[in-house]
């Protein structure tokens, strides 16, 4: 189930034959919600931006990688999870705190909202982002993977190298931690 890029076919051989033209088509298609994922994984603005940039230099780097085994969101979904991973294992991560908590938050409202309206989805996001906080990172990482609706199950389960029942399960005992959690957060 691989997406076509400029006409061609990812699974027969199309890496290599990449141009600007595809990548760029590449990123278009698929940096909002490789952003989202790290924006959740990470709880950050400014460093999910960057880690989005990172994953499409590493998928940039290894085009000749890509075997079209699974989709191409498939690949940088893994090559997302790999990166904030490594990011949330370093040195500066376990050392050095930002000083804004409320960065993630931060938004322009669009002029139609109301001060009210802001302020509700702020604090829901705020909610959000401490429930997954909360969950165990095998938990965080399955809701997270589940919310973007173009991921199968089978996607999810080759992501995680867990079987597809596996995933199935966990999934529900994260949903329901993630209710549990949520309610705490009132």
């Amino acid at each position: 189930m691989n997406e076509p890029i400029a006409g061609q076919d990812v699974e027969v051989g199309a890496p290599a034959g990449w141009a600007a033209p595809e990548l760029a088509r590449l990123y278009d298609l698929h940096s909002r919600a490789i952003f989202y994922l790290a924006l959740r994984f990470l709880g950050d603005v400014p460093r999910a931006e960057d880690a989005t940039h990172d994953v499409f230099l590493k998928a940039f780097r290894r085009l000749d990688q890509f075997r079209g085994d699974a989709s191409v969101r498939t690949w940088l979904y893994r090559i997302a999870i790999n990166h904030c991973n490594d990011l949330c294992q370093s040195w500066h991560n376990r050392h050095i705190h930002t000083t804004s908590e409320d960065a993630v938050w931060e938004n322009s409202p669009a002029k139609s909202d109301s001060p009210l309206r802001v302020l509700e989805t702020k604090e829901l996001g705020q909610r959000i982002q401490q429930t997954l906080d909360a969950l165990p990172d095998e938990y965080r990482l399955l809701l997270l993977l589940v919310a973007d609706e173009e991921l199968s199950y089978d996607e999810i389960a080759a992501l995680v190298g867990q079987s597809t029942d596996a995933v199935r399960g966990k999934l529900h005992r994260a949903r329901k931690a993630f209710a549990t959690h949520f309610e705490k957060t009132n």
